[in-house]
This record gives C-alpha cells, structure tokens and sequence, in this order.
C-alpha cells in the first residue's frame, strides 16, 4: 500500500543544502555541526566561512568506501584548490587521503598540514622551475607531465633517483558544464594531444631519471552527469604508441547540489561508472587515482553573513557585509546559491541579496525568497566550501574572512580574520601615524 509522505517544507528543503546533520532547533534556528549559526556569528563575526568537521570527513570516508568496494588498489587524492586551507587538509589526510597541488603555495600548505609527499601529485600547466624544484625536493611522488617543457625542466632538477610521473592526455570530450570549468575539451590549454603524449612517453622511457608511471586526464568541473567520466576514461586507452601502465589518474569533476533543482550522481555513483569503465577499457590490475575537490568540500560548509541595509522596491535589495572578496562564484561561473535568515528560515519574499562591494556586478544570489530580512539579521548561504576560500581577495580593502570548525557543539577557529595591519604588511614604505589607531591586533 502506498502511504502519502507530506510535501517537504521551504523550511526542511533549504536544511538539505546545509552540511549533513544540519537541522532546526526548538526556535526554529539552523544548527549545524551541533552549533547554533547565531551564536557562531556573534562570536566570530561576520562574513565567516563556517565548516562542520564531522560532515567533511563523511564525504572523505564515502570516497574512501566506495573505492575500496570497487577497486581496492585505488586512492582518493583532495584536489586542494578547492579549499587551500591547511586545517581542511590536514582532515582530509587524517581520513587517508593524498593532496592534489597546483602550485607552490598549494605544496607548502600540503606539508604544513602534515600530508606524505609520496602521496603528493603535482599539477599545473605552467609549473616554473622553482616549482618543479619545490617538489623535487619536497620529494613529491608524482609529478603531472602538461607539457614537453615541463619534462625537459623536470630532468635537468632531478639527480638522484627516477622521478614517477604521470602523461596528462586531452580526452576530447566536451562536459555540459560553464565553458570557464571544461578541461578536457578538443583545444584546453591543459594535457597532450595524442601525437604530444606518443613524444612524451619515448622520451621519459629514454630518460635515466623520470619513470612514466601512467597517464592523467580530467575533463572538467561541477558535472552533474557521469556519461563525460565514462567517455574520458575511455580515451584513456586510446592513445596509439603510449602504451599500458601500472596507474591511471582520472581526475576529478564531480558536482554537488547547490540549489533546489540540481541532482548530482552521489559518490557511489560516481565512482562506479569509473571502475565499470575502467575494467573495460584499463588493464584489471591497475592503480586508480581519483581527484574529487569541489564534492568533497563544497556541501561540507557555509558561508554566514549580517544584513547591513534593506532597500525596498519591486525585488527588496538586502546588502550584507561580505561578497565578491569571499565569493566570485556567481560572478565568474553564474553559479546559483540559495540563502536564509538564520532564525526565520524558509518562505519569504524573493530579494536580491547583494554585497558590500563598488561593483553592481557584486550579488550574491537574485530573487532568492527570504523572511523579513532587516538590518542585523544573519544570513547563511550553504554550500560555499568550494573555491570560495579559493577565490577570496582584499577588494575594497575587505579582510579575508576567517574559517571557523565545528564538531559536536564546540567552535574552533581554524583561520583567523585578516587584520587591517595584514593588508599593508607587505609594503616597504612608512606607515603614516594617522593609521596607526587602526593596525592593533585583530582590530
């Protein structure tokens, strides 16, 4: 017998799109990783970007599964240009993770945050020498070939042992995603071609100090179909002269849920059409590398602002206090969020929730239905742990926000907030007296 399930509330919806465990309390306010978004922003002021450590690792240890259902010789490696944040990955790696890095800054803060180097891999379509350098004596584990320059730098730094690395190939497969996420599309500024890879590949078999491990692809960002994954480890047994291999990088790419409307494959999902088609097309005993950043970190975090101003009219125009420093999704992607009053959630009228900054393009989320907003209110927008972090800059002079942990009703800072003195401490020239008032510790 069919029993009729009550419709979801716009209250009990918009709680999905918090971390997972997040859930109203007795008032009626959101709670997430045991504590109430309320107290989070009175304590540690606004804008902050608030992640729930339990939730995190959740999604960390659903890869882990997952892959281990599928094919135990694989390994799940953060993409950490997601959320570049030494606290994020250091509990990714305690949850058994390797560190994807495209930069120096980026290997830096993998070390800092504990990561093994051998279970490093160093991205990067224009890696420098002092980069490369980096790595090599960072003792990296795998370094991803993007280019015939990258190998001919690569050989002149290593002296002692053989450097793995990896052939990123260009799949040729175009993703149903904003055109500025797509990778591995026929002319990306990313990967080999077919006839680059077959010249690549002699010339590290040649080489007494690089070791040709595998190959590499990754065909994109925010996917919300598994076809484009199929299709590209596919293409990964297509290259003629390259040859088979002990390892195979399938990047990453997985999307997540943003709004209402959006029906990501989940992480098992996901990583079973890889293995399905990777025992179709790869050698069975091969290892797997997977990539995830944006479905690892994206729904595991918030991002909570105050309503500085209401201005009525035909769509109310409601400003907070952050923005385009703390998030340029919606401006660089059209990425759509979805937003509440903290302790009026669901409901409301649509608004146009707008940021602090001199630019008109500075809104965060159009027509998004709020309850009464006014002056003082908090705002929490979820899904903001991708990219945002990222993406954060001093526009206007604003300090980047902090980063706040929760677990279990307890709040830690993880990243504080930028102080005024952060913003001119890198400038050579005397500070006039005049700013001096302002440059006190966390002022």
């Amino acid at each position: 017998m069919l029993i009729d399930r009550p419709a979801a509330t716009p209250a009990q919806l918009l709680v999905e799109l918090f971390p997972d465990g997040s859930h109203l309390d007795e008032h009626d306010q959101v709670v997430v990783g045991g504590c109430s978004l309320t107290e989070l922003a009175d304590r540690f002021g606004t804008p902050a970007l608030v992640v729930d450590e339990a939730a995190l690792r959740g999604r960390a240890r659903a890869y882990r599964e997952a892959l281990d259902r599928y094919w135990p010789n694989s390994q799940a490696v953060f993409a950490s240009k997601s959320f570049p944040c030494t606290e994020v990955v250091r509990t990714l790696v305690e949850e058994g993770l390797g560190v994807d890095i495209a930069g120096g800054g980026e290997l830096v803060t993998a070390l800092a945050a504990g990561a093994d180097p051998a279970h490093i891999v160093m991205h990067g379509n224009a890696k420098t020498d002092a980069e490369l350098a980096m790595a090599v004596a960072a003792g990296v584990g795998t370094v991803v070939i993007d280019n015939l320059h990258d190998l001919e730098r690569l050989e002149n730094l290593v002296t002692t042992g053989r450097q793995a690395v990896l052939l990123r190939v260009v799949p040729e497969v175009d993703a149903d995603t904003h055109a500025a996420m797509m990778t591995g599309h026929r002319g990306s500024k990313f990967g080999l071609t077919g006839s680059q890879a077959r010249e690549a590949a002699d010339r590290v078999r040649r080489s007494p100090r690089l070791r040709l491990d595998g190959l590499h692809v990754h065909v994109g960002s925010q996917l919300m179909d598994t076809d484009p994954f199929r299709r590209a480890v596919e293409a990964l047994s297509a290259p003629p002269g390259v040859g088979s291999h002990s390892v195979y990088d399938l990047g990453g790419g997985l999307g997540v849920r943003y709004t209402y409307g959006d029906r990501p494959p989940t992480i098992d999902e996901y990583v079973r059409t890889l293995t399905d088609a990777a025992r179709e097309h790869l050698p069975g005993d091969a290892r797997l590398i997977v990539e995830p950043g944006r479905s690892l970190v994206a729904p595991a975090a918030l991002t909570l602002y105050r309503v500085v101003t209401v201005k009525p009219g035909e769509r109310p125009l409601v400003a907070v206090d952050g923005g385009m420093a703390d998030n340029l999704e919606p401006m660089l992607y059209g990425q759509r969020f979805e937003a509440t009053v903290v302790n009026r959630v669901g409901g409301g009228e649509g608004c146009d929730l707008v940021g602090r900054h001199c630019e008109s393009g500075d809104t965060l989320i159009r027509d998004v239905p709020l309850r009464s907003p006014r002056a003082g209110d908090v705002v929490a927008v979820p899904v903001t742990g991708a990219y945002c972090y990222s993406l954060a800059n001093n526009y206007n002079g604003a300090r980047r926000l902090p980063v706040v942990f929760c677990r279990d009703g307890r709040a830690r800072e993880a990243v504080r907030r930028e102080t005024y003195a952060d913003l001119l401490r890198r400038d050579t020239g005397a500070v006039h007296p005049r700013a001096l008032p302002f440059l006190q510790p966390r002022s």
